[in-house]
């Protein structure tokens, strides 16, 4: 079997080098020309998978190790009996933790209070799939309220989503994350979907994330809003990205949100699981002795406030300010040309669970979060 693989996937050769022989090219620069002799294509975002890809080539097998879905024509790979694949949820708890610390980073530079608080904060989130229920859960662990907003599973499950909200209710929070897929067709078309009107009604006190699909919220109407803080993952046009809303932004990251490495992991061994039961061969392991050694304990700093504990961690875990620094590179000239090279040359980031804290004390809420605690070592 012959396989051509996005190199961005992770362990790409590592992982896929049992099935047949592996090719490897930017994402981007995959044309119908290199997959004359292609059995199977694994790609991530970057590649626009339709006719003008795949037409008069070989290719029997498609997979996705990422979640977004508008850059695949699955009616083609349909009608052309192309079996296709896409890592569903791989990146959900990333891009869940991504939210979460945020929202602790701007809270500690704008003195916000989420913890111990008489009024604790209220979480809207919009589109409760894979990356909307983990996010809802590590907010209740917080002690936050959440008003969830997600028409079209209200309707599949009345029943089981008797407490959801409409969006205008959702659009009362006091931090608003959005979580649905992008899609401009049906009764639930999502592009645009928090328009002007919408965001002529947010407030000073509100902030604003995207962490799921550029066009989800119009951008242009969005300069315009009265919100307090705007966190902003996903942009139209990437990586050509809007550069007023760029520079409105409080936290502006190049679609990063779901890049931890056990979320790239994840999706690069979906596929992979997929691409064996298609093709009938078993599975191998091997690969997973490449993967590095969790990350050196957390030192946590004695006498602080419970807020300042978990933000500590967070930030330690995953140090945002470093993405969101990565727009501002002062060697690379073009906003695009930054977007594309950190995403193509992203530093190691581990998930909660990988991280370990040493502390003199239990600190139940890190544990309730994933953290793995230490308190043998006294500081």
């Amino acid at each position: 079997m012959n396989l051509l693989i996005d190199d961005a996937v992770p362990y790409a050769e590592a992982i896929f080098s049992s099935l047949g022989k592996v090719t490897l090219m930017p994402g981007r620069a995959i044309q119908n020309q290199h997959l004359k002799n292609i059995d199977a294509l694994i790609i991530r975002s970057r590649t626009q998978v339709n006719a003008q890809l795949l037409d008069n080539t070989p290719v029997k097998f498609v997979g996705s190790t990422v979640v977004g879905l508008d850059h695949i024509d699955q009616d083609y790979l349909a009608q052309q009996g192309i079996y296709f694949y896409s890592a569903q949820g791989c990146n959900a708890n990333s891009v869940a933790e991504y939210v979460i610390t945020a929202i602790f980073a701007l809270a500690e530079k704008q003195h916000i209070p989420l913890l111990e608080t008489q009024t604790p904060p209220t979480l809207g989130i919009i589109g409760v799939g894979h990356v909307g229920q983990k996010l809802q859960q590590k907010a209740e662990i917080l002690g936050w309220k959440t008003l969830l907003n997600d028409p079209p599973r209200q309707q599949a499950d009345p029943v089981g989503c008797q407490d959801f909200v409409d969006l205008k209710t959702a659009l009362q929070a006091d931090f608003i994350s959005v979580h649905t897929p992008l899609t401009f067709e049906g009764e639930f078309a999502t592009h645009h979907l928090i328009n002007q009107q919408h965001l002529s009604t947010l407030l000073p006190h509100q902030t604003l994330i995207n962490a799921a699909r550029g066009g989800i919220i119009d951008e242009t109407a969005w300069l315009n809003a009265q919100t307090g803080a705007n966190m902003i993952d996903c942009w139209e046009n990437e990586p050509n990205i809007h550069p007023q809303l760029y520079s409105h932004a409080d936290i502006a990251t190049p679609h990063i949100a779901g890049h931890s490495l056990e979320a790239k992991v994840a999706g690069s061994e979906m596929v992979y699981q997929a691409l064996c039961q298609f093709s009938q061969q078993t599975p191998q392991t091997d690969w997973k002795s490449l993967l590095p050694p969790n990350p050196e304990p957390i030192q946590m700093l004695s006498g602080q406030s419970l807020q300042s504990q978990v933000h500590q961690a967070l930030l330690s875990a995953y140090p945002i300010w470093q993405d969101h620094q990565a727009l501002q590179q002062p060697h690379i000239e073009q906003t695009w040309q930054r977007f594309e090279t950190y995403r193509r040359h992203y530093p190691i980031r581990r998930e909660w669970s990988l991280h370990t804290y040493q502390s003199t004390h239990p600190i139940p809420l890190l544990k309730a979060l994933g953290f793995q605690e230490d308190i043998s070592k006294p500081l």
